[in-house]
Order: C-alpha cells, then sequence, then structure tokens
C-alpha cells in the first residue's frame, strides 16, 4: 500500500496540467521563508570554526522552521528528481556545503519582536510539535522513524504559511492548507514523509499514521498548557481555511 501512495505522490508532483500547473510554478517560487536572527547568528559562528560537527549543524537548522525549509528548498533545486528526495537534513547539509547552507537561511530573517507576534509562535509551536512526534515516536508502538516524525511535526502547519506571512494577500494561492502543504512538499522536494502526511486519505491507503502521530503531539501539548487552552493560531486557520 505504501508503494502505491509514494507512486501517487511522484506521478502529482511530475503530472500538473494547466491551472495545477501555474499553482505547482506559484508555490515552488514562493519567497523565501523567514529565519530566526539568532539562528543565523549561530550558524554564522559555527561556520567560522575550523571543526564543525554536522549533528551540531543539523540540530541547529531542525530547530528553526524557517531554516529547515530554506536548506531542503535549496537541495531540492539542486536535484529536483523525485528518486532523491532527501531522507534526512544532514545529508542536505553535507551535499549543499555550510556556506550555501548559510546563504539560504540568510535571505530572509525574523527577530523576536511584538512586530511578528503570529510568525514567532507559528515557529516555535512547529517545533514544539515535533518534537513531541519524535518522543511518540520513540515511546509508543508507532511504527515510524523518530527523525521522519520530527520532520512532518516541523512541517505539519505549512500550509498555512502563506497565511501567517501574507503572501495569500498578494498571490493567488487556492486551496485548502492540506492541498496548500501537499503542493509545498511536492515543489520543494521536502522529505517523502511530510508529502505522505498530507497526501489525501483513500480507503485502499487506510489510515494515516503520520496524522495520527500529529494529532496526538497536540493533544500531549494541550496536556502541558492545560485542557482549556485555546488551539494555536496555526492550528485554528488551518482549521477555519479547511472549512
Amino acid at each position: 500500500m505504501r508503494n502505491e501512495r509514494v507512486f501517487e505522490i511522484g506521478t502529482a508532483r511530475n503530472g500538473f496540467l494547466g491551472g495545477q500547473q501555474s499553482q505547482f510554478d506559484l508555490v515552488r517560487d514562493l519567497p523565501d521563508i523567514p529565519v530566526m536572527s539568532e539562528t543565523l547568528l549561530l550558524m554564522e559562528l559555527m561556520v567560522r570554526e575550523r571543526a564543525v560537527d554536522l549533528k551540531d549543524i543539523a540540530q541547529l537548522v531542525l530547530g528553526d522552521l524557517g531554516a529547515a525549509l530554506q536548506v531542503l528548498r535549496r537541495a531540492g533545486r539542486e536535484d529536483a528528481s523525485v528518486e532523491s528526495l532527501p531522507a534526512r537534513i544532514e545529508d542536505c547539509i553535507s551535499g549543499l556545503g555550510l556556506h550555501a547552507c548559510l546563504e539560504a537561511m540568510s535571505r530572509r530573517t525574523i527577530k523576536r519582536s511584538a512586530r511578528h507576534p503570529e510568525m514567532i509562535e507559528a515557529w516555535a509551536h512547529a517545533r514544539t510539535v515535533a518534537e513531541n512526534c519524535r518522543a511518540l515516536a520513540e515511546e509508543t508502538s508507532f511504527s515510524i522513524n523518530p527523525d521522519d516524525a520530527y520532520l512532518v511535526g516541523l512541517f505539519h502547519g505549512i500550509g498555512s504559511l502563506p497565511a501567517v506571512l501574507g503572501w495569500d494577500r498578494t498571490m493567488q494561492i487556492s486551496g485548502s492548507p492540506e492541498v496548500i502543504g501537499l503542493r509545498m512538499a511536492q515543489a520543494w522536494s521536502l522529505p517523502r514523509c511530510v508529502a505522505l502526511y498530507f497526501a489525501p486519505i483513500r480507503p485502499i491507503s487506510g489510515a494515516n499514521l503520520w496524522r495520527e502521530i500529529v494529532r496526538q503531539a497536540h493533544q500531549e501539548t494541550e496536556c502541558i498548557l492545560g485542557h482549556s487552552h485555546a488551539p494555536h493560531p496555526i492550528d485554528a486557520l488551518a482549521h477555519a481555511l479547511s472549512s
């Protein structure tokens, strides 16, 4: 079943026609995703070191939604074939080189200020859900790679980024957050697990374990914050846009 779903995703990625093709191109060429200024500063300091630990670099990049997306998008442009979709951020970093990664990350930055509360909250929420997804994959019966679970948790809300970043006011981006998220995963050559998270659930495919682990990760977050805590803005936005 899994091979069939992967084939469907690959076919969709290469088979956009007419208006769908224009939407695919639009998503592929969306503006750069902002990176937290402190992430960029730490990256610059690491690059200056004589000896760099790849794991430390990967951890830094994966701790920032924008940094992770920018590095993966850059890697996707270098090799956009379906067969070579990246599986690990470490492979992207080593393949691109540190300076290329730094260049991709430095295209747009944001600071922790009152001017961008929605963006700051969205970045923090993505990281929290990602960490919960990894913990669930490590500690429960989910037959899911913990690193893949982290990526799915980190990117689960990317379909709402056009609204969060204000792109929807100047660009004709159509579709629900799930549809936009799938287009992003395909157009930006994100790891296959991310595309599978956004893929429509079909009877022949069965339950979507990626969506289930993200759902439970949100429950873990709500337990920590209290059951009366309101839904996170990016999740509430995704729900509203899907309705």
